[in-house]
Order: C-alpha cells, then structure tokens, then sequence
C-alpha cells in the first residue's frame, strides 16, 4: 500500500484517486475548496500558489500526481500554476517521486509532422512555453519523476467537438489537418499504469506521451459526430498553400511499456454521442 498525494483533484484527479483507493493505496486530494465528504479520498484545502496553505501538509508521500489546470488562459494564470504553484510544491515534497501532467502543446510543429518523446518541444505560445519551463524543472529536481504530455482530453463534459459538429462548420479538409486526442479515461488510466509500473520496479522513460491511436483529420472527425447526430455535414474551408496541417502524436514509447488504450480512436471514444434531442 502507497502513501499518495494528488494535486489537482478535478475530473481526472479524483477518477484517479477513487481507482487508486479501491486498490487500498492511501490516498490524499489536494483542492482549494474540497468537499466535504469523500469516502475514497482524504481532501486537504490548498492553494498552491501559496506556500503557507502547504505548510501543515505532511511530507512522507511515496508519490505526488501533478494534475493542476490554470484557471484561465493567460499568461498570469499559468505562472501561477506553473511558476509560483510548481515551485512550492517541489520545495515542500522534495525528493518524492512526482508524476507530472503536461501537454502536447509543447510541440510547436504543425506541417503534418510526427512527434515523439524525443522530438523538439520549443513551443511558440507563452503559456506553452511556461509549461515547458515547467517540465524542465521537475525533471531536474529529482531522477524518479516522470512527465507525462496529454493531447486534447475528451469524454462526456469534454464535448467541445461534439457541439461543434452539430454547427455546420466550415473545416479544413484539403490538406487534411490532423488532431490528436485521449479520451478522460485513458488519461486516468495512464496514470494508474505508470504508477503501478513504478511501484513494481519496471525501468521507465523520464517523458511519455499519451495520445490515442489516431491522429485522425479534423475533416474526418467533425464528419462522422455530424452523422451521428443527423446533423448536416461541415461545409469545407477554403485555405492556402501554407495552411497549418498540425502534428501527429506518436504513443510507441508507452504502448511498449505495456498499455493498451481502452478507447484506441475517435469512433470508439465518442460512441456514446447520438442524435440530437428537441
């Protein structure tokens, strides 16, 4: 049984938290405003970004999970989380083991290319740059800690494309612009995976990209939730010659570690969705 901390205790951190319990690990949930009553999870009250609410947490962890969203998309909301936030926890649980969720918005390429774990991550934006930042520091501050970068997370209460199919929108189709995607499950998957590879000794990767199995075109992905909600189909976007066809994320690295996606593609993540209701 493992003594486990996780900061960040929203969807995913709680899923996670709830599964690693039922295994009879110790687990504690890190939230601003906690509820009030859970009957997997410790909760503790805190806020990150200052040190002090951290202050009477004890430090005896076998493993933090760092899954921390900033409240908003700019640029102080990340420091805070990223910055400020991450630099006090590193300095109240050093030399615990940390599992730190990141994103493939590190990888700045975008004509089509395939990324990897080893490919260059010099991001263009700056709150994907803060994140980046970020990944260098937790890689340095202790050899067991790993990164993990998600793509763009999804499932029921993650329907951004769901709503968007049932817009007729116009949407690039030649060249194909590609997207990549993990549905919530996995990611709560994932995680566990790793931590149990962890906790059995199995030789890890320092950074793994989590990513389902097809980086599947916009075109094709908007095409097919239109069909199952009998909407009408995207109108088809006019671009140039030097439109943006994205990246394809390549997951090789932690399928060869042993884990096998639950929802593999697009079609097997978003089968739950139908037609609209009046």
């Amino acid at each position: 049984m493992a003594k486990i901390l996780i900061i960040g205790c929203g969807g995913i951190g709680a899923a996670l938290g709830r599964q690693l319990a039922g295994q009879g690990h110790r687990v504690t949930g890190l939230k601003r405003q906690p509820p009030a009553v859970d009957d997997a999870i410790h909760y503790r009250a805190a806020d990150i970004a200052e040190a002090a609410t951290l202050a009477k947490l004890e430090t005896d962890f076998d493993q933090v999970f760092f899954i921390v969203s900033a409240d908003g998309r700019n640029e102080p909301s990340y420091r805070a989380v990223y910055q400020t936030g991450l630099q006090n926890v590193l300095e109240r649980f050093s030399g615990v083991p940390m599992l730190f969720v990141s994103s493939t918005s590190v990888y700045a390429q975008s004509r089509g290319e395939w990324v990897d774990e080893a490919s260059e991550a010099e991001p263009d934006d700056v709150n994907s740059r803060l994140i980046r930042q970020a990944e260098k520091q937790v890689l340095a501050a202790n050899p067991a800690n790993i990164v993990v970068r998600f793509s763009g997370i999804y499932g029921p209460g993650r329907e951004h494309l769901v709503r968007l199919a049932a817009t007729t929108p116009a949407i690039q189709q030649t060249p194909p612009y590609y997207t990549n995607r993990i549905h919530q499950d996995d990611c709560v998957g994932v995680l566990a995976f790793l931590f149990t590879r962890r906790l059995a000794g199995a030789s890890m990767d320092r950074c793994y990209l989590a990513s389902d199995d097809d980086p599947a075109p916009m075109w094709e992905v908007v095409s097919w939730l239109a069909e199952r909600q009998h909407c009408p189909q995207p109108v088809i976007k006019p671009v140039g010659a030097d439109a943006s066809l994205n990246k394809r994320c390549d997951n090789a690295r932690l399928k060869a570690l042993g884990y096998r996606f639950r929802f593999p593609g697009y079609k097997d993540g978003y089968c739950w969705v139908g037609p609209m209701q009046d």
